[in-house]
C-alpha cells in the first residue's frame, strides 16, 4: 500500500519539465546569469578554489603584490548556478568569464612546533615558525555571452 502511494506522489511529477536545457553555451551563459548567485571553480596558486562574490580567500604567501592590488582570475574550470553549471575543457576562456580578486592583507598562520631529538645523545631542538598567508577578496563574477568583436 505504501509503494502505490509513492508511485501516485510521482506520476505527476514525472510528466513535468521546469527547464529547457540550453542549446548553446551563449545561451547557458545568459541562463546563469539570469540566477541570483553564482560560482566559479578557479584554479589559483595551483589549487583549485570554489569561490562565490565578496569571499576571502586565504592562499600561500604571494610575494609580488601588495594591499590594495587587484588581480585577475584567468583559469576558470567551471562556472554555474543552482540549476546550470558550463564547464571548460579544460578552462573557460577569458572573454566570457572575468572575476577579479583584490589583495586585503599580508598574514601569517598559527604558531608550529616542530620537535627534534635523537636518542641518548642529548640533542633535542624546538623549531618554531609561522607560515606566511595573503588574503583575497573575490569581486564580482562577470559573464559576457558573446565575444565582443572589435572592428577597426
Amino acid at each position: 500500500m505504501a509503494t502505490l502511494q509513492l508511485l501516485r506522489w510521482a506520476m505527476p511529477l514525472r510528466g513535468r519539465c521546469l527547464h529547457t536545457a540550453p542549446n548553446s553555451t551563449a545561451a547557458a551563459l545568459e541562463l546563469i546569469r539570469a540566477q541570483p548567485s553564482q560560482y566559479v571553480v578557479a584554479s589559483f596558486v595551483g589549487k583549485k578554489y570554489i569561490l562565490t562574490p565578496r569571499d576571502l580567500l586565504t592562499v600561500p604567501h604571494l610575494r609580488d603584490v601588495k594591499v590594495g592590488d587587484v588581480l585577475k582570475l584567468d583559469e576558470i574550470h567551471e562556472l554555474g548556478s543552482r540549476e546550470y553549471t558550463v564547464r571548460g575543457n579544460p578552462t573557460l576562456p577569458a572573454a566570457k568569464v572575468q572575476v577579479q580578486a583584490t589583495v586585503v592583507e599580508h598574514t601569517k598562520g598559527s604558531m608550529e612546533i616542530k620537535f627534534k631529538k635523537k636518542r641518548r645523545k642529548g640533542y633535542q631542538k624546538t623549531i618554531k615558525h609561522k607560515h606566511p598567508f595573503t588574503r583575497l577578496r573575490i569581486g564580482d563574477i562577470v559573464i559576457n555571452p558573446a565575444p565582443e568583436s572589435s572592428s577597426t
